[in-house]
């Protein structure tokens, strides 16, 4: 495990696109590496759907992309994920159904803050990011052109589009039909909406070729059903539902311009990136699609898409079990860090 320096940084009081004022506001975040004088190797790192710092740090490592000799990389937590101000830690009047909708705009001008406020960064080398990650990373170059150098969007795109929101409905309708559901909040631990979420999560991460091979026999699964149960059912029984139904609406209502920079103009707020842009959809990913990616790059400047040739869908932009895609993405991203700004 790459070492590096964990924080939380409170924000004070925070005013969210929604209007309400979030009082003691925490954002969590781990640090690798080291800055170097000029402040001109910094890279920022957002996590993705319900992840941890520590989901993240196989992404990190001397001769890795994400290399901490090379560059000082912080990770930063999205609201929602239990380390930062989420539900499963909030207090009066944000508790149980009172948790306030958090953007993808409103993190990423927290994380914009925090890495003014405890590092002195202004600048940043680049924002890589997978999934949720990316959309943030993609916010990143939306919100501050002339501030970010360069964007990774790894299975992200800039807007979520209608068939990956039809996946999220489905998230939301699933943990509501659980008997400790009270129209807003929970009164137990949903056990079996959550193991019913992540069976529908098995199916829309993976993609099809990866089943019809059985590569989950790769991964030590002696069946099916036991790849269901240890591998989507583990983990999901032990997360905090209401936090998972935060990053729910977070996900849904993604989209870099729906702010007052941009007014809902989709590709004025594409065209005024001004940061050398990798797309990196998969190319079985179910989430988003390389149409997605397709469609934004007719309103970037200085775009490359660079599609992922995997079966592993969507997790092909998080690796942790396929050399070839964690061989794929390094090679990309070294790429783009080599790329002159």
């Amino acid at each position: 495990m790459t070492e590096g320096t964990a924080g939380l940084h409170s924000l004070g009081n925070v005013v969210l696109q929604n209007g309400i004022t979030f009082r003691d506001m925490k954002l969590s975040y781990k640090a690798f590496g080291e800055m170097n004088a000029e402040k001109s190797n910094v890279i920022v790192f957002p996590t993705s759907y319900q992840a941890k710092h520590g989901d993240l740090e196989h992404m990190i490592g001397p001769g890795r992309a994400l290399d901490p000799s090379k560059y000082f990389i912080v990770i930063l937590e999205l609201f929602g994920n239990a380390n930062s101000s989420s539900p499963s830690n909030a207090i009066p009047p944000f508790d149980k159904d009172r948790f306030p909708t958090i953007t993808v705009y409103d993190n990423v001008m927290a994380q914009k803050r925090l890495m003014a406020e405890v590092f002195g960064v202004e600048r940043v080398f680049a924002a890589v990011g997978w999934s949720m990650g990316a959309q943030q990373s993609y916010h990143w170059g939306a919100l501050f052109p002339d501030q970010v150098e360069r964007i990774a969007i790894n299975c992200g795109s800039a807007r979520t589009a209608p068939h990956n929101r039809v996946f999220l409905e489905a998230i939301k309708a699933i943990l509501a039909a659980d008997p400790h559901w009270r129209g807003g909040w929970f009164d137990g631990v949903p056990e079996r909406g959550l193991r019913a979420v992540a069976r529908l999560y098995a199916g829309w991460a993976l993609s099809q070729t990866f089943y019809r091979e059985e590569t989950w026999r790769s991964m030590g699964y002696s069946s099916l059903e036991d790849f269901l149960v240890h591998n989507w059912e583990g983990p999901w029984v032990n997360r905090d539902a209401a936090n998972a139904l935060a990053h729910v609406w977070t996900w849904s209502n993604a989209d870099i311009s729906a702010n007052d920079l941009y007014n809902g103009d989709l590709p004025k707020a594409l065209s005024a990136i001004k940061a050398r842009t990798l797309l990196m959809p998969g190319d079985h990913d179910l989430y988003f699609q390389v149409a997605d990616n397709e469609a934004e790059m007719k309103h970037l400047r200085n775009a490359e898409l660079t599609p992922i040739p995997s079966i592993w869908g969507h997790r092909a932009g998080n690796p942790t079990h396929s050399r070839e895609d964690r061989d794929f993405l390094d090679a990309a991203l070294k790429k783009l860090f080599a790329w002159k700004a």
